[in-house]
């Protein structure tokens, strides 16, 4: 069962566009970001450490996917990804639920905006139909 679930889901992230594997990303950075606080707060540190990499991990991938050349934006949410990566290594160290909480807070924020841009993709895609003519 769990390989079909696998199966699925990497069927899904091949199949998915530029923007929904963003926001999957985010999503993902979110959820780890929850569990290491829960972690935290349980006083569970090498989960909280777990759960912290992983985060990071996943904000170094959005900041090797942008294009710098593509200008300010691009620019702009690399300096920002700096940022959280520097919060998320000081909150690991330590083990400060502080950084954790305002780094979620900022990808949740980035979330929404990503969630609208893929919203107005989908509503410019045509609706292809097939329909049955008679001569």
């Amino acid at each position: 069962m769990a390989y079909q679930f696998d199966r699925y889901r990497q069927v899904g992230v091949e199949t998915a566009s530029p923007v929904d594997l963003v926001i999957m990303l985010y999503r993902g950075a979110i959820r780890f970001l929850a569990e290491a606080e829960e972690a935290i707060a349980a006083r569970d540190i090498p989960e909280a450490h777990r759960c912290l990499v992983r985060s990071q991990e996943i904000i170094a991938e959005l900041m090797g996917s942008l294009n710098l050349d593509a200008g300010e934006l691009a620019i702009n949410l690399s300096r920002l990804y700096d940022y959280m990566q520097q919060r998320l290594i000081d909150a690991n160290v330590r083990k400060d639920p502080a950084g954790v909480v305002e780094v979620r807070s900022l990808l949740s924020e980035l979330l929404d905006a990503w969630e609208a841009i893929a919203a107005q993709e989908t509503s410019r895609r045509p609706v292809y139909a097939t329909a049955v003519t008679s001569a």
